[in-house]
């Protein structure tokens, strides 16, 4: 028994210790004392859902309660130590640094469980009879405050675009005059209030540790690092999710000439309709359709088209993803048959490279005349249309083998030396000393031609 509970508390500390879905949140107040400085969590702890509702108590007890969330799209401790400095005049959370280093109470949470930033409102709405009021930035001018009640003003901030560094510092700064625009507003009628910011997710890059060890059995290639980037496309059906798509660099080509480069509408903008997606027991669609591209090309749609069944001869249930298909404009469907791309039921699958072209480790291999057309690139490419937890890409079957070239040339190469090791071994045993010796200060050795 004992046995037993120690690999089940290893098996929980692996999982604390590998989560990364976590946001930070920072909290400041005009009222005075409402967190203890020594009850500050220890580095590297990630804030579960009861312990942020027992952080947010003191704020319900006040006599005046005012409450400001100031909600991001995607947010990580990273952004405010990558974004600290100006860029081209422009100053990222300046005004949330004044307003902590000034505020009465603050208290800074740099790991967040997403879960519980993702029910916050929900919490904030059931703990106490507010008075919601929802603000975009053209409306921060006209606030008026009833204060003979609780009010919580909602400020969705704008999306960040993280295409570079330039655009992204710039997009956190236009926030950060709106914080500190409010909040003036505020402090000038003299009204006590509480102020939370954070996100509904991370911005860090869409996988767990685990999965990106795990994935990755390149033993003699580098590891890819890992980086801010977008979330993945998140198909649901109602009530959870049911596809997962990802890929780091999602392009098209048409008739060797025209280029369409989907990753920033499919991940960043998400200017990408995909409600006629599809979800099933035993089968899966993911649609993406996407509205003035490029001259040529006015409506475009790929479908990704996926099933699952068992295989007696393994045993087990796996998904396959059977076919890809291209449409756009009305003309003939480009069909795709696809090679190499299943995975068990329960896991995700990844590629590196994906496409037409053969030097991919998986290939799109064109089904129809009209498919001959297309050329398909897409890097780092994970997809999962089944058995979805967490809304997360479960672990990773890889389309790299583990016997890659790179394993093999080591291989051969390791018995080719172990070969003239063992030669060389061999002929040295072979080596016998003379039975006689000529001894110069007495009668010369003489030997018969008998002997």
């Amino acid at each position: 028994m004992a046995l037993v509970r120690l690999f089940y508390s290893l098996a929980v500390l692996l999982k604390l210790a590998l989560s990364v879905d976590h946001v930070p949140m920072l909290l400041w107040s005009t009222h005075s004392s409402l967190w203890n400085s020594e009850a500050t969590l220890h580095e590297g702890h990630i804030i579960s859902k009861q312990e942020l509702h027992m952080l947010l108590q003191p704020v319900f007890t006040q006599d005046s309660k005012n409450l400001v969330l100031f909600l991001q799209d995607m947010l990580s401790i990273d952004d405010f130590t990558h974004y600290s400095e100006s860029y081209e005049n422009e100053k990222p959370f300046h005004n949330v640094q004044e307003l902590l280093e000034s505020s009465s109470s603050s208290l800074v949470l740099s790991a967040v469980d997403c879960q519980a930033t993702s029910h916050l409102l929900d919490y904030l709405q059931e703990s106490m009879d507010w008075t919601l009021t929802d603000i975009d930035e053209f409306e921060v001018s006209k606030l008026e405050v009833d204060t003979s009640k609780p009010n919580i003003f909602v400020v969705k901030l704008q999306p960040i675009s993280r295409l570079n560094d330039i655009s992204t510092a710039k997009a956190f700064a236009a926030n950060d005059k709106i914080i500190g625009r409010l909040t003036m507003i505020l402090q000038e009628q003299g009204i006590q209030f509480s102020v939370i910011y954070t996100a509904m997710r991370s911005s860090r890059i869409p996988r767990r540790p685990d999965v990106v060890l795990e994935s990755r059995r390149r033993l003699m290639a580098t590891e890819a690092q890992v980086t801010d980037a977008y979330y993945p496309v998140n198909v649901t059906n109602g009530t959870s999710t049911c596809i997962l798509f990802y890929a780091s660099n999602f392009s098209l080509t048409v008739n060797k000439s025209v280029h369409v480069d989907l990753t920033n509408l499919t991940f960043v903008s998400h200017k990408v309709d995909f409600s006629s997606s599809v979800c099933s027991a035993t089968n899966a669609t993911l649609s993406l359709s996407y509205t003035g591209l490029v001259d040529g090309i006015n409506n475009l749609k790929i479908r990704f088209l996926m099933t699952k069944k068992f295989y007696a001869g393994s045993a087990r249930t796996w998904f396959t993803l059977d076919s890809v298909e291209i449409a756009h404009d009305n003309q003939t469907v480009a069909r795709f048959n696809v090679s190499l791309i299943s995975a068990p039921a329960e896991y995700s699958f990844h590629c590196q490279l994906v496409g037409t072209s053969n030097l991919y480790g998986a290939k799109l291999i064109p089904a129809n005349s009209e498919a001959k057309n297309w050329d398909i690139y897409l890097s780092e490419f994970q997809i999962q249309g089944f058995n979805i937890n967490n809304n997360w890409f479960s672990y990773a079957s890889d389309c790299t083998s583990f016997f890659s070239p790179g394993i093999w040339m080591g291989l051969v190469t390791s018995a080719v030396l172990l070969w003239i090791l063992t030669y060389g071994i061999h002929m040295i045993m072979q080596l016998t000393t003379n039975s006689r010796f000529d001894d110069p200060k007495g009668q010369a050795l003489s030997v018969p031609q008998t002997e």
